[in-house]
């Protein structure tokens, strides 16, 4: 795991831990919609007794951080700075593998769907204003979907679920045995047809 929080951040951070009175207070970092999108970086405070076993802790000088399991691969690389300004001061964090995390064949099943999909699919998907997003996995490694923009109601999505979508993730996901839309296609407002 390979983040990086400058001195800067960590006196900043150590700061607003101390305003918090509460003994053992840390930080907690995570991806909310990892491998999306739609993933955010977030910094949270972490109390005492909300740290999970399965955290991986990151001990720094000025103060403890607390990464949640599932954002780990996602963090890899992510920098987290402080910088003063005129009105105050800004916490940046940087955090390049979010969207897309480092898969290897050892990640989660759900890593690597979600990698498959927002860096192949997606980007053939978005020409018609559509996309595809991993719901769960499912016993037997079946894969979960959802389309949404102009792929919900789309009268082609039969064919590119099964020819492109199935085809492209059971090709690139050992393991992977099968795709199942969980779409409600009868909405066909913004369907590309």
């Amino acid at each position: 795991m390979n983040i990086t929080i400058t001195d800067s951040a960590q006196e900043y951070l150590s700061g607003l831990l101390d305003k918090q009175g509460i003994e053992g207070m840390a930080v907690r970092m995570f991806i909310q919609q990892p491998g999306t999108p739609y993933a955010e970086t977030c910094l949270a405070y972490c109390r005492p007794d909300e740290v999970n076993e399965t955290d991986e802790i990151l001990n720094l000088p000025k103060l403890k951080v607390f990464i949640e399991k599932n954002s780990v691969a996602f963090l890899d690389e992510a920098f987290v700075d402080y910088a003063t300004e005129k009105m105050g001061g800004q916490l940046t964090i940087k955090a390049p593998n979010a969207k897309m995390p480092k898969v290897t064949p050892d990640s989660p099943i759900e890593d690597q769907i979600n990698y498959v999909l927002y860096s192949d699919v997606n980007p053939g998907l978005a020409a018609h204003g559509g996309e595809v997003k991993l719901v769960e996995v499912i016993e037997g490694g079946v894969a979960v979907l959802q389309f949404g923009g102009g792929c919900q109601g789309c009268s082609a999505v039969d064919l590119t679920l099964k020819e492109g979508v199935e085809k492209t993730l059971i090709e690139k996901v050992p393991g992977l045995t099968a795709v199942k839309d969980s779409t409600d296609h009868t909405v066909t407002d913004n369907a590309f047809m």
